[in-house]
């Protein structure tokens, strides 16, 4: 069995394309059998009734109602958490990932491999700043992580049964489900796909959402900036002892005093904003920790159909 998961956040206007079209993509795929699993992100508009509709027509379709909204990432892992399915794929609701690619993803993952990432070639109807935001996150997420993923980005994945096993094993909440993934470390491959238009309505996907995204896949995998706290603090002292021996080297043997009361403030100021910006780094750090000690579930649900 294939299991198919897709997030879904107010995608009334969506959803009935998503099913006719998801249909027509497996049908040349009859040699499997297929779940359908929408998680539904406690979404305030028809979308419950839809999928309820889906359930009624196709006994395939599967749901999950989350209690309160818990985002993107925590829907894909309710969506592993309950897969039946020999592998897994997750495609976002709106229509921007091609059901199609489901037939590609699926001859690569009979050649062996565990995680098929799809990464995206071409993003058709998106702005220069969404697309810019992506290349700038990928880049740091390569650079200052030991966990490598597909420069251009991906949305869509396939994983194997083992993969979802071990991911099960993964508790934590403030982190990226693809970067955990590629964390685990099985066979990996990418293939590319074109990003397609939403199909209606408008993303969710905000920039405070986005901005939380890169600093949980930040510090849940990499502790370049604590480590390097260390050694611009270390950095800093030395230009100030260095600083401070220049003005007593010149005042004894030139007779300069030191004086300036601008230069003060200005030493005052950067130091001042160097420390709050290394305690706001560690408090990030520190609430982290803190939340995932209270062990508070990362999704709530509020009832599941077919599961």
């Amino acid at each position: 069995m294939i299991s198919i998961i897709f997030p879904a956040y107010n995608e009334q206007d969506n959803l009935d394309a998503l099913y006719q079209r998801l249909i027509n993509a497996i049908a040349s795929l009859d040699q499997e059998s297929f779940e359908f699993i929408f998680v539904d992100d406690c979404s305030t508009d028809r979308t419950p009734s839809i999928l309820k509709a889906l359930r009624q027509k196709d006994s395939r379709v599967k749901v999950i109602r989350f209690a309160r909204n818990c985002g993107g990432h925590a829907a894909i892992a309710a969506g592993l958490r309950y897969a039946q399915g020999d592998c897994a794929v997750a495609l976002a609701a709106d229509l921007q990932d091609p059901p199609e690619v489901i037939a590609k993803l699926l001859e690569v993952w009979h050649q062996g491999v565990k995680i098929v990432w799809a990464a995206r070639s071409q993003r058709k109807g998106e702005s220069l700043s969404v697309r810019s935001f992506s290349r700038v996150y990928y880049w740091l997420v390569n650079l200052l992580t030991d966990v490598k993923m597909p420069a251009l980005g991906v949305d869509v994945f396939l994983v194997d049964r083992v993969v979802i096993e071990a991911f099960k094993q993964m508790p934590e909440k403030h982190t990226s489900i693809y970067m955990a993934l590629a964390w685990l470390g099985f066979p990996q491959k990418t293939i590319e796909y074109v990003k397609e238009p939403r199909h209606q309505g408008r993303s969710n996907w905000s920039l405070a959402k986005k901005l939380k995204l890169m600093t949980d896949s930040l510090l849940a995998f990499s502790d370049v900036l604590v480590r390097y706290i260390s050694i611009f603090g270390l950095l800093t002292a030395f230009a100030g002892f260095t600083y401070a021996g220049w003005i007593i080297f010149r005042y004894f043997v030139f007779g300069i005093p030191g004086q300036g009361w601008s230069s003060l403030i200005v030493a005052v100021f950067v130091l001042g904003g160097i420390q709050m910006m290394m305690l706001g780094v560690l408090g990030e750090y520190v609430w982290r920790t803190f939340d995932e000690s209270r062990k508070r579930p990362r999704f709530v649900i509020e009832y599941t159909i077919g599961l």
